[in-house]
């Protein structure tokens, strides 16, 4: 019945001559500017906030459902906050946030006005990538515009809301949105599952998959190599299990052997049973990305990078800048890293040849490499030379 209503409706439309013009507003470009790309081709902008003159550095991150502020930024630059009573979850944990309300974002020839931030403490992220990271950029913000991310020439577009046509080429995805874009991906190992995934530029990894995800299909072969590795977010640090499945799939684009992070979900970031876990940007990264989220559709179009290698290797250590110096991390047992003798709270001093003290530097060296690492370390005041030969996943 509604079918032979709306022909009838068209019918009438057209005999009365009443003209069938859409009206189109066209999306007007805002502002253009360069972004940086952290480890796990994380991106990372400058903007400024209210009348501060420093500038300050942002996270651009899909898996945040807001926009939020460091609170050691907020104490250095005296912005006020109070409590939220609210709580987010995180990958190690639940805490409660502050609310500073109704500040005003400066982007190159753009001013986002009458945002609220809520503030964390982003220090674990500030040493994990070796720059301060002053805030996260994520709902609040993409809601508003559509952006166009072009990963080879590291450039980002904001676009005001209106029609916009898509490269010919490509994929465009009709993802769901709880605040954060939920895509549906099929992967494959011992079985072949369609599952739902966050999609999150923040994340520098390929693939997480929640445990009870993994245990309740069964997806993964049981002669997997499994190790074990650690991750920071949220709340804090976080004992993983690092592996690969077989296939992953986007659409048409299919990606093999893909490096798969495995969570023990104790506070149900990846809400399970409803998704499994979330695809990272060492996998979106390999796209040039438009993200409408006025119009819910997201573009995806390969890019130089998308034929890139997946690293296979793991040393069992992490790094982190503290005060300008570079220390290991926890050692996970058995791993490269413990078998040569490096220890908690190790100094680094070069990795190879490289002595720049350099975080970023110093884990590209790390990954991806098959041969001989040699690393300088300082321990105790005594310096020494340790040398391990990292392992693979497979």
């Amino acid at each position: 019945m509604r079918k032979v209503f709306i022909i009838i409706l068209f019918s009438s439309l057209n005999f009365w001559g009443i003209a069938q013009e859409r009206f189109i507003t066209p999306a007007k470009l805002l502002s253009k500017f360069h972004f940086r790309q952290l480890t796990g081709g994380v991106m990372l902008i400058n903007a400024k906030f209210n009348t501060i003159t420093d500038t300050l550095n942002f996270l651009l991150d899909t898996g945040s459902g807001g926009i939020s502020l460091d609170s050691s930024t907020c104490a250095e630059f005296k912005i006020p906050h109070y409590p939220s009573g609210r709580t987010i979850n995180g990958l190690a944990g639940i805490r409660e946030v502050d609310f500073a309300k109704n500040n005003d974002l400066h982007l190159p020839g753009l001013d986002v006005n009458g945002l609220d931030f809520y503030v964390n403490d982003y220090n674990i992220l500030s040493s994990v990538y070796g720059e301060k990271i002053d805030g996260i950029i994520g709902y609040s913000f993409f809601s508003r515009y559509i952006v166009k991310i072009n990963v080879d020439s590291l450039m980002i577009e904001i676009y005001q809301p209106g029609e916009i046509k898509y490269p010919s080429r490509g994929f465009l995805m009709h993802p769901l949105f709880t605040a954060l874009p939920v895509a549906s991906l099929r992967i494959r190992d011992s079985k072949t599952f369609l599952q739902n995934f966050y999609f999150d530029t923040g994340a520098g990894l390929s693939l997480l998959l929640s445990r009870d995800f993994i245990n309740d299909s069964s997806v993964l072969k049981k002669s997997r190599k499994i190790v074990l590795t650690q991750a920071e977010g949220l709340g804090g640090k976080k004992q993983m299990s690092l592996t690969v499945i077989k296939e992953l799939r986007i659409g048409p684009y299919v990606f093999r052997k893909v490096p798969t992070h495995i969570l023990d979900d104790d506070f149900n970031v990846t809400s399970y049973p409803y998704l499994g876990g979330l695809i990272g940007n060492d996998i979106l990264r390999r796209f040039d990305i438009i993200l409408n989220y006025p119009k819910r559709e997201i573009h995806l179009l390969p890019n130089s990078h998308y034929d890139d290698p997946f690293d296979y290797t793991y040393t069992g250590m992490s790094i982190y800048n503290q005060n300008g110096k570079i220390f290991v991390d926890d050692i996970m047992p058995g791993s490269p890293a413990e078998v040569s003798g490096m220890k908690k709270d190790d100094i680094i001093i070069g990795v190879n040849n490289n002595f720049t003290n350099n975080l970023t530097q110093y884990k590209n060296i790390l990954q991806g490499n098959y041969d001989r690492i040699n690393i300088l370390i300082m321990r105790n005041k005594i310096l020494k030379v340790l040398s391990f030969k990292a392992g693979r996943i497979f």
